[in-house]
């Protein structure tokens, strides 16, 4: 009697053990559903790092489901695109918010629902990240971006004095900004002027314009300037690859020969610019890199395991910027056979 009662206790257990297990496997096959909500898809910086935000994505084997959504520049359709993701049943959401200053709604529905939010490249206001202890952001510095953007400048007309055109040993520039009141426009303004004079260079704005980091209203807001002051103008520092492409589209409609002009976010066809001299130089935003860490933050928050990449205050992941020249192009594609994006 007794040795019928063990075997059935051991029948018992085994049974218990293997269920067990198999919910273990059923949890560990779960696959981790994100949603991602970019403030534009037609902007090239934003659609290069949700492109490598996929291809990531898709080396996980089938464990990852992303659902993307494009808020077109509207803070409203973003807002109703992330509680449908939340009503979705997505476990994380990432946000690259079209108002900085606007993430209330998304904070407070996330937090109902008690998913983590991961914004990302456009950086909220840092009293509204520590609203809770689920928000996350995933960037770069701008400050960092305006410092190399001025270096560069400054190293080139230090080169080539033939860049000031009328000889009066200052450099008359036009600035072309991203956003009114956005901080990485303000910041990478401030800070690639401010460099500039550290380093120097004898600055007088000529002026400035707002094209809201879009190539067309750069070109058309640059033909305005180009009616205003023509030749006189000796420097571009634009916020963006696509607004500085943008200067360079109106430049080739005129008369006047381009003087040096500078983007950031090292985008596919501004390192193709700066190959072919075009484009003077760009300072590279990791657009891969940010997104390699987002999926890695996205899956540790997820599944509870530790995130590969360090955070910063427990909140902030930010990769650094790297200046790009035609020479450090032609070097990187001696060392490696190729450009790496």
């Amino acid at each position: 009697m007794q040795k019928r009662i063990l075997r059935v206790l051991s029948l018992l257990l085994t049974l218990v053990l293997l269920t067990g297990c198999t919910a273990q496997r059923a949890r560990s096959k779960k696959k981790v559903r994100i949603g991602v909500s970019v403030y534009d898809s037609y902007d090239t910086f934003i659609a290069e790092l949700t492109g490598a935000f996929r291809e990531n994505a898709a080396l996980q084997q089938g464990s990852v489901q992303i659902e993307m959504s494009d808020a077109a520049r509207s803070q409203e359709l973003q807002d109703k695109a992330v509680r449908q993701m939340l009503d979705n049943g997505c476990d994380i959401i990432c946000v690259n918010l079209v108002d900085r200053t606007a993430p209330g709604k998304i904070i407070d529905m996330a937090k109902k629902k008690d998913v983590p939010i991961i914004f990302f490249n456009r950086e909220l206001v840092e009293e509204d990240l520590e609203r809770w202890n689920k928000l996350y952001y995933v960037g770069a510095d701008a400050r960092e971006s305006g410092v190399i953007q001025g270096r560069l400048a400054a190293a080139y007309l230090k080169a080539h004095p033939e860049a000031d055109r009328n000889r009066d040993g200052v450099i008359q520039y036009v600035v072309l900004e991203g956003e009114a009141g956005h901080q990485d426009a303000i910041l990478r303004t401030e800070y690639a002027t401010s460099t500039l004079r550290d380093e120097g260079i004898a600055l007088e704005k000529l002026g400035y314009a707002l094209a809201n980091w879009n190539r067309l209203q750069a070109q058309t807001q640059v033909r305005q300037l180009l009616t205003s002051y023509g030749s006189r103008i000796e420097l571009i520092l634009a916020n963006n690859d696509d607004m500085a492409l943008g200067a360079l589209d109106a430049y080739r409609e005129s008369a006047v020969t381009p003087p040096p002009v500078f983007g950031i976010d090292g985008t596919n066809p501004g390192l193709t610019a700066v190959r072919e001299g075009s484009l003077t130089g760009t300072v590279r935003n990791d657009s891969e890199g940010q997104a390699k860490a987002m999926l890695a933050l996205a899956l540790s928050l997820s599944t509870g395991g530790k995130c590969e990449y360090p955070l910063t205050e427990g909140r902030y992941i930010r990769l650094p910027y790297e200046p790009i020249t035609a020479a450090s192009l032609s070097s990187m594609t001696e060392r490696s056979g190729a450009v790496s994006r």
